[in-house]
This record gives structure tokens, C-alpha cells and sequence, in this order.
């Protein structure tokens, strides 16, 4: 089910519009004025990156600023890609402690 965005020809606003089935687009109208004359708009696309390809294009050696370790998922993953660079197995107690470290979970550990 996309959710396209449309540009209004007469009012120029902007809105979005989730299409199920192609007979809804010509359905569509526009927000403010109700006009059928709209352009859909090219959107932004976010893609999902696996575990494995994260791991693969992170570069640890990189300069980082003071944000980059504020974010525990950053020290996790820069903690996997060390051991998996150094060809160190530090096994599945290792894996879930980085995951909880990620998480945050880990802290709820040490304030017990």
C-alpha cells in the first residue's frame, strides 16, 4: 500500500494520500481546495541496512565526533566490527552483552 505525495496545481499545497488500489488515485483531491488537478511528487525513500552490510561498510578507524558516542548503537557496532576485524570469536556472551549495550538494557543491569 504506497502512500504517494501530491502537489495541488491550484493552491500548491502539499499532502500525502495512502493509494490501495490504483482506481482510488483518480479519487484524490486536494486537502485545502478539493481540486483534482495535483502532481504527484517524487518522495524521500529511506532503504533498511542488515546487521551484515552495516557491519561490512563501518569503518572503525574514522575520526568520530562526541556525538557518534553518545549513541549506543554506534559503540556496539563499533565493538562487533573490532572483534570481527581482530578475527576474535568472543562468542554469544559477547554478541548479547554488545545487544544490550545497544539497547540500553545494560544500564537497568548496574542500577540494581
Amino acid at each position: 500500500m504506497p502512500i504517494y505525495e501530491y502537489r495541488c496545481k491550484r493552491c500548491n499545497a502539499e499532502f500525502s494520500a495512502l493509494i490501495i488500489r490504483s482506481e482510488d488515485e483518480s479519487k484524490i483531491r486536494c486537502e485545502r481546495c478539493t481540486s483534482t488537478k495535483l502532481t504527484r511528487l517524487l518522495s524521500r525513500f529511506s532503504y533498511h541496512q542488515s546487521e551484515d552490510s552495516r557491519l561490512r561498510d563501518f569503518d572503525p578507524e574514522k575520526p568520530r565526533d562526541d556525538t557518534f558516542y553518545k549513541d549506543s548503537r554506534n559503540i556496539g557496532l563499533w565493538a562487533k566490527k573490532r572483534a570481527k576485524d581482530l578475527g576474535a570469536d568472543l562468542g554469544p556472551k559477547f554478541d548479547e552483552v554488545v545487544e544490550r549495550a545497544r539497547t540500553g538494557k545494560i544500564i537497568d543491569d548496574y542500577e540494581k
